[in-house]
């Protein structure tokens, strides 16, 4: 079984606080909704938190992969 990793993309302070008290601390934290964090998502089996803020749509402009860089 895959273990269901949490995802929080977009929080603020408050947002992330209050997200961290229902679902526990992140597997990981994305700045904003783009296709890197599209990359790191199973949507099969992962948990997805959108913060307040952030689109739900991908950002194209902010599409950056590490992998690209080297």
């Amino acid at each position: 079984m895959t273990k269901r990793l949490v995802h929080f993309i977009g929080f603020d302070g408050d947002g992330y606080a209050a997200a961290c008290r229902v679902f526990g601390r992140p597997d990981f934290i994305h700045k904003m909704n783009d296709f890197r964090s599209h990359g790191d998502i199973d949507f099969d089996n992962d948990i997805v938190l959108i913060g307040r803020g952030a689109s739900l749509t991908p950002h194209p402009k902010f599409s950056d992969q590490d992998h690209a860089r080297h």
